[in-house]
């Protein structure tokens, strides 16, 4: 008998592995105001020939690849943003709902961005992490209205409303993995990570909103070791560590960091990907 399960697992083991349907696949974490690293370690990637055939994003993470998914240029995303604000995207409303800010100005300047309507549409398949809280699992989209996707991938619990998709409600995919590596991993041969949420010794102020966002970013630390496992490769940005997440001020910077930090991890792949 053991010398017949021996042979199954042999034999098991030696059979051609089904072909995965993408080369190569980006996640991208959460991270607020630092997402904006991202755009530069896109920038980075592409420059030394790694382009993503799929694109999987959390939170921050999931606005930079739908905007990345629909074609638009790099430098164009960071161009969206310049001029923008915390107060132009959200409202204080904290009437009917279970956070102090409504993202619907947020939801409609996303839809109008990428000018496209639903995730299937897009021109690099695209995949959203979002949190179930209902059920209090991850959930992840791959079609549907871009926009309240969007939304629901980027609701940090307590400082913005939950998202209502189909009857269940979701908040934001970094409460439970905030780097989307699970989505795609077996999509794909090869999984590029990039996390730029790494987490701050800032002294943080006793508010409700500072308290909010201390907690999420605790949770997020907590959680994105095994999906950073599941990568090929990792690109981090400890130097993104004294950002603010709602600081649209230094987006500039967050890219440069995130230009870097690509720049310095490819160095370091002598084999590749």
């Amino acid at each position: 008998m053991i010398d017949q399960i021996k042979e199954k697992i042999v034999e098991y083991l030696s059979e051609p592995q089904p072909k995965r349907p993408y080369r190569l696949g980006v996640a991208l974490s959460g991270g607020g105001a630092r997402g904006f690293a991202h755009v530069g370690a896109l920038k980075a990637l592409e420059e030394a020939g790694y382009t993503p055939d799929c694109i999987a994003g959390v939170s921050a993470g999931s606005v930079v690849a739908v905007m990345y998914a629909a074609g638009i240029p790099l430098d164009n995303i960071l161009t969206l943003f310049s001029q923008a604000k915390f107060t132009d995207f959200c409202k204080f409303s904290v009437r009917n709902g279970d956070g102090l800010f409504s993202m619907a100005s947020f939801r409609k300047f996303v839809e109008k961005a990428v000018g496209i309507e639903r995730l299937e549409d897009l021109k690099i398949p695209c995949y959203i992490g979002a949190t179930n809280v209902d059920k209090g699992i991850p959930a992840e989209f791959h079609e549907g209205p871009i926009g309240e996707r969007v939304q629901a991938s980027c609701s940090i619990p307590i400082i913005f409303k939950s998202t209502k998709i189909d009857g269940t409600h979701y908040i934001d995919g970094g409460v439970l993995r905030n780097l989307p590596a699970w989505i795609i991993r077996d999509k794909c041969e090869k999984l590029i990570g990039i996390n730029v949420s790494p987490l701050s010794n800032y002294r943080y102020r006793q508010s409700i909103k500072e308290m909010a966002m201390r907690t999420y970013n605790l949770m997020a630390k907590a959680n994105q070791q095994q999906d950073m496992q599941m990568c090929d490769r990792v690109i981090v940005t400890p130097d993104l560590a004294g950002y603010q997440v709602f600081n649209l001020k230094d987006i500039k910077k967050a890219y440069l960091s995130g230009y870097a930090a690509a720049h310095r991890a490819i160095s370091d792949w002598n084999d590749g990907v």
